[in-house]
């Protein structure tokens, strides 16, 4: 496996495996596939591969601990770039389909609704790892100081799950904030153990 994960061609594979699941949104957005309420559907559809995007990102050293496959650590980066244009696309989505992209009425939905607060918030923590993402951001900031601006994402996979939860609550469905709950308070055990 470590063989593969090398390969030079490996990481072409993995930016078309993240690319999957906005060219099928696209896909359903073209062809009628997003339902009754088209809007809403993409909005929690980008969402969802948000969180997924998040909880990948932070399965990849456990998992790289786990089964000694050194090579999981080059898509790193690739996973983490891939969650946030997912998040941009989430938070774009919500501000141009729900909102117009009206900015009184997008402070004012941030200010109301907390959910939409700590969404913004989480999206916004992503913007300087984003920024970052780089080598040549490595070699500016030094690599200690990178590292630890990295860490945010320790921070962000949480928050982005209160967002989730909060959301769910509304709707009185929380089993899938549960299931993601689990999965990233696991991800985090497993790294704080491991350290």
């Amino acid at each position: 496996m470590n063989r593969w994960l090398l390969h030079p061609l490996a990481k072409p594979v993995v930016w078309l495996l993240l690319g999957l699941p906005a060219a099928s949104l696209v896909w359903a957005a073209l062809y009628g596939g997003l339902g009754p309420n088209p809007a809403e559907a993409l909005i929690r559809s980008l969402g969802d591969w948000t969180l997924r995007g998040l909880c990948l990102t932070l399965a990849i050293t456990p998992l790289r601990q786990l089964t000694g496959w050194s090579g999981l650590a080059r898509f790193r980066r690739n996973v983490g770039v891939a969650t946030f244009v997912y998040a941009t696309l989430h938070w774009s989505a919500y501000a141009w389909l729900d909102m117009e992209w009206a900015l009184d009425a997008l402070l004012k939905d941030i200010g109301k609704r907390p959910f939409i607060l700590v969404g913004t918030a989480a999206w916004l923590a992503l913007l300087p790892l984003a920024a970052t993402s780089f080598n040549a951001a490595v070699r500016w900031m030094g690599g200690r100081a990178w590292r630890d601006l990295h860490k945010l994402t320790y921070v962000i996979g949480p928050v982005a799950l209160l967002h989730f939860w909060w959301m769910r609550a509304g709707k009185n469905n929380l089993l899938e904030p549960a299931i993601y709950a689990l999965v990233i308070g696991g991800l985090l055990a497993a790294r704080r153990w491991r350290a």
